[in-house]
C-alpha cells in the first residue's frame, strides 16, 4: 500500500556534508519502499537532495510550494506532481493532509515551524500520524534540551514527547516508519 511520507527540511545544504548524503539516502529509501515523498518542492539544499534520491529510484515525488518561491526550483519539471499554493499556511495544510507520516531532518525556521505545527496538532488530537525528528549529528540537541527545560518549568509535560520519535540515523527512520505504518 502506498504511503505518503512528508519530509520537512532545509532548502540549504547546512554545514555537515553527511546531511546531504543522508537526505539522498532518505529519498531513495522512501522510493524503494514504494512510498511517495511529499516535500516543499525545492531543488536546493537538503530538500533537493531528498527529491533527487527519490527520483533516482523512479519514486513518486510531490512538491508543494508557494507561487512566490517557484523561481529557480530545478527539480520542479521532474516531479510526479507539483502543487502551487498562495501561502505558507496553505502549503503546510496541504502537506499535512497528504501525509501518512512526518519526518523532520535538519532545517531552519521554516522547518521549525512545520515541526511545531504537526507536533502541536498531534498533541491536541487532530491527528495520530507518526512524527520522527531526525537528530542527525546532534543538530537538534539544543532544541531538545530547551524543550526538556520547558517540562522542568511546568510549561510542557513529558507526555508531549510521546507524540514524537527522536532518532539519530536514516535506518532508524525506516525502522520506525515500517513499524508505525504497518
Amino acid at each position: 500500500m502506498n504511503k505518503n511520507i512528508c519530509v520537512f527540511c532545509g532548502s540549504r545544504p547546512g554545514s555537515n556534508d553527511q546531511w546531504l548524503t543522508w537526505a539522498k539516502d532518505l529519498g531513495q529509501g522512501i522510493a524503494t519502499r514504494n512510498w511517495t515523498l511529499v516535500f516543499g518542492g525545492g531543488g536546493n539544499g537538503l530538500m533537493g537532495q531528498i527529491a533527487q534520491g527519490a527520483l533516482h529510484q523512479q519514486g513518486r515525488v510531490i512538491g508543494i510550494t508557494p507561487h512566490g518561491l517557484q523561481t529557480e526550483q530545478a527539480n520542479m519539471a521532474l516531479l510526479t506532481e507539483v502543487h502551487y499554493v498562495q501561502t505558507m499556511s496553505e502549503r503546510k495544510e496541504m502537506m499535512s493532509n497528504m501525509a501518512n507520516a512526518f519526518v523532520i531532518i535538519p532545517g531552519g525556521i521554516g522547518t521549525f515551524d512545520e515541526l511545531f505545527e504537526v507536533w502541536a496538532t498531534a498533541q491536541i488530537g487532530f491527528h495520530k500520524k507518526p512524527i520522527i525528528l531526525a537528530n542527525w549529528s546532534g543538530y537538534y540537541d539544543g532544541l531538545i534540551h530547551f524543550l526538556q527545560q520547558s517540562v522542568q518549568h511546568g510549561l510542557m509535560s513529558e507526555s508531549h514527547f510521546e507524540k514524537i520519535q527522536i532518532v539519530q540515523t536514516v535506518s532508524e527512520i525506516f525502522t520506525y516508519l515500517e513499524k508505525s505504518l504497518a
